[in-house]
């Protein structure tokens, strides 16, 4: 089965239900850090600050994340004196809401997301984003060129450690991407926007946005 993925901003009003469906699958139901719904939907407290990163496969979403640079972050009500921890002289947004449907965890769908996320965030002039990333996917924010800073927050149900990333950090660790296990499914294949050209799922070209 030969299925077609975009990388993207989302824009239309069924990318943002299904960012919201996801949402809740996510941080409430695999991760507790909201209260159950019998909607099964939740809708992010900045979402109409939120810029979303999303992949989807024609009409379904497959993973997202969301950029705000307006403060206070999530971060400065979890961390007091947030600045404190990071680089000095930097423009700073942050990422949040990461989360990638099961069956494509062992692809480079999470990677591909950052990269999509660096290239908007350089057009932004930001050259620092932080995130709460989950424990249970530390090694792989590091793997990234994340750095772990301050204390681990949250609840011990729902645990994330404050990172950051600069471009610096970003632009070294590509050079070291290691290939994934699994496909997303049998066949994928990316469609970056815009244009018609398709390539691997994995093998997106341009991750720093520089064409």
């Amino acid at each position: 089965m030969t299925q077609t993925l975009r990388l993207k901003i989302a824009t239309k009003p069924w990318e943002f239900e299904q960012i919201n469906k996801l949402n809740y699958e996510t941080f409430v139901e695999e991760i507790p850090q909201h209260r159950p719904d019998t909607n099964r939907t939740l809708v992010d407290k900045f979402h109409k600050e939120n810029t979303y990163v999303i992949c989807t496969d024609k009409d379904k979403l497959l993973g997202m994340l969301a950029v705000r640079n307006k403060r206070p972050f999530s971060l400065d009500e979890k961390l007091s004196n947030l600045d404190s921890y990071l680089p000095n002289n930097r423009s700073v947004c942050e990422i949040r809401l990461l989360a990638v449907r099961k069956n494509c965890r062992h692809t480079l769908l999470f990677r591909d997301l950052i990269a999509k996320t660096v290239k908007h965030c350089r057009r932004q002039g930001h050259d620092i984003a932080v995130i709460s990333g989950t424990l249970r996917q530390k090694k792989l924010y590091e793997h990234l060129g994340f750095v772990p800073f301050g204390p681990v927050v949250g609840t011990p149900e729902a645990s994330f450690q404050p990172m950051y990333l600069t471009i610096e950090a970003y632009e070294k660790s590509i050079r070291h991407v290691i290939k994934p296990k699994l496909p997303c499914s049998n066949r994928k294949k990316l469609l970056l926007l815009p244009g018609p050209v398709e390539i691997a799922l994995g093998d997106l070209v341009d991750p720093l946005g520089q064409g």
